[in-house]
């Protein structure tokens, strides 16, 4: 059965402009682009509004707040992945990868670090796979290397799982994010409840696990990656000597650097650099690393995540795009350019062809404001 949707009398955000015009969904595609303020007869007038790509989210923990609204409270998964697609679906993001840290501690039951991303793959697989799912959902591995089993762990995932991402994590103390220690004992001691000679246990054992387990867990990740035909994806870069290795391991992406240095030494190596939306959007780091705007004016900012908060994804792409004075700049941070980065070459642009995933956005000042969200041309927000 042939479908077809006319979104007109919109402000087009193509790939380098925008301009008046509209847009023909056939059988999930986008079938044809014209300029013009024409209201063809059935079309849905968009009054103005920016009609964009889906937003595409590479990095998100918000799964994580849903499995888990409150510490030690286990919500039933099926009902918690249903919730966390519809919300990223409410605000805009058609297409996202699912972040699951693989590389679990068993020693010790309250450092609350055991295994659950195989499960709960296998939830959110499922899910999709009976049609109960709004949006495009694909996994990213979040590999700890500073962990005990992430080579097991890594095992039981294969090329047939839908993992588009891997990327490097090291949460070792005093390196990459948290190498200011004071920031680490503010953030874990708030949110474990730990007491000062219970933080210095936790630096000393996770140190000494970086130390027996660091080096081969990374190149387990790396060639974890290459298995099962995922992007690599480089975490809290902090200095030059951390992005030449994430060269060498062929990183298409980082996560996150914590430093202008670090920004600098990828775009030398031609590496993505991805910030967090919350980060510019509360105009800094709450970790007290590198503002996201600072990388933006610098020209060191190519593509931005919500990271926690997935409001915030359209809100710091419309920033970005006031910061630049184009638009359409701003909206290829969370538009073609993460699609680029992971090999999506079927969605992120408005162009014929590509998939029919689309929002709508009414400007509101500074902000926006979805007023519909399209997935493979079916409303979906």
């Amino acid at each position: 059965m042939t479908t077809e949707t006319i979104l007109a009398n919109a402000t087009l955000v193509l790939p380098k402009e925008t301009l008046l015009g509209q847009v023909r969904l056939l059988d999930g595609r986008i079938a044809e682009i014209a300029a013009g303020g024409g209201l063809p007869k059935g079309a849905e007038d968009c009054a103005g509004d920016l009609l964009m790509p889906g937003l595409i989210e590479l990095h998100t923990d918000n799964l994580e707040r849903h499995i888990e609204p409150r510490p030690k409270v286990d919500w039933p998964h099926a009902a918690a992945i249903i919730a966390h697609d519809a919300e990223l679906a409410s605000v805009g993001i058609t297409t996202v990868f699912d972040a699951l840290r693989v590389g679990s501690v068993v020693s010790n039951a309250k450092a609350n670090y055991g295994e659950y991303a195989r499960a709960l793959a296998d939830e959110i697989l499922g899910l999709r796979a009976a049609g109960a799912l709004k949006i495009s959902h694909f996994l990213h591995l979040r590999a700890e290397v500073c962990s005990e089993t992430l080579v097991e762990e890594l095992d039981k995932f294969g090329p047939e799982d839908r993992i588009g991402i891997v990327s490097l994590m090291d949460h070792t103390p005093g390196e990459r994010q948290f190498r200011d220690l004071s920031q680490l004992r503010k953030y874990v001691m708030g949110k474990h409840g730990m007491t000062e000679a219970e933080f210095d246990a936790h630096v000393a054992d996770q140190r000494a696990l970086s130390f027996r387990h660091g080096s081969r867990h990374e190149a387990a990740a790396v060639a974890a990656a290459r298995r099962y035909g995922a992007v690599l994806a480089s975490h809290d870069d902090t200095d030059a000597a951390h992005v030449a290795r994430s060269a060498e391991h062929g990183a298409h992406f980082a996560e996150f650097p914590t430093t202008v240095e670090a920004a600098q030494a990828c775009n030398g190596f031609g590496i993505k650099v991805m910030m967090g939306a919350p980060n510019l959007v509360r105009g800094g780091s709450h970790s007290g690393n590198v503002a996201a705007a600072d990388l933006a004016k610098a020209e060191l900012l190519d593509i931005i995540s919500s990271d926690y908060v997935p409001s915030s994804l359209l809100s710091a792409a419309l920033m970005l795009g006031d910061l630049w004075g184009n638009v359409a700049r701003g909206v290829a941070t969370v538009t073609r350019a993460p699609a680029e980065a992971v090999g999506l070459s079927d969605r992120g642009r408005l162009e014929p062809g590509c998939r029919a995933d689309l929002v709508r956005v009414a400007r509101i000042g500074p902000a926006g404001a979805l007023r519909g969200a399209w997935v493979q041309g079916k409303r979906v927000g």
